[in-house]
């Protein structure tokens, strides 16, 4: 069975980055297409970014273009997303999302304080 584990959350000024982890079991893991979402605290659960699973083709909600970056690593069983820039309303718990098996991880908590 699928298991996703993220890393990489914390607390960081406005203007600052972060780098998410999230590693996958199993041994097929170049065959998911994985995503990012996040929930804000108030808010409905948003897709944030996306990754085909060869990794060549990527999609970004409008609100992160230009600052966040989804990328994977199979050889790792890993998908990266690098927040740069961060803003106050980045500020949600972060979750790894497996496409093919409908499989969320347990998320990460991003706090940015301006």
């Amino acid at each position: 069975q699928v298991q996703l584990v993220e890393s990489g959350g914390g607390l960081v000024q406005a203007g600052g980055s972060l780098r998410l982890s999230c590693k996958a079991s199993g041994r097929t893991f170049s065959s998911y297409d994985m995503s990012w979402y996040r929930q804000g605290p108030g808010l409905a659960r948003e897709f944030v970014a996306a990754i085909s699973r060869s990794g060549d083709s990527v999609t970004y909600v409008n609100s992160v273009a230009g600052r966040f970056t989804i990328s994977r690593e199979n050889a790792m069983n890993t998908v990266f997303l690098q927040m740069n820039s961060l803003k106050a309303e980045d500020t949600a718990i972060y979750y790894c999302y497996c496409t093919n098996y409908g499989l969320w991880g347990q998320g990460t908590q991003v706090t940015v304080s301006s």
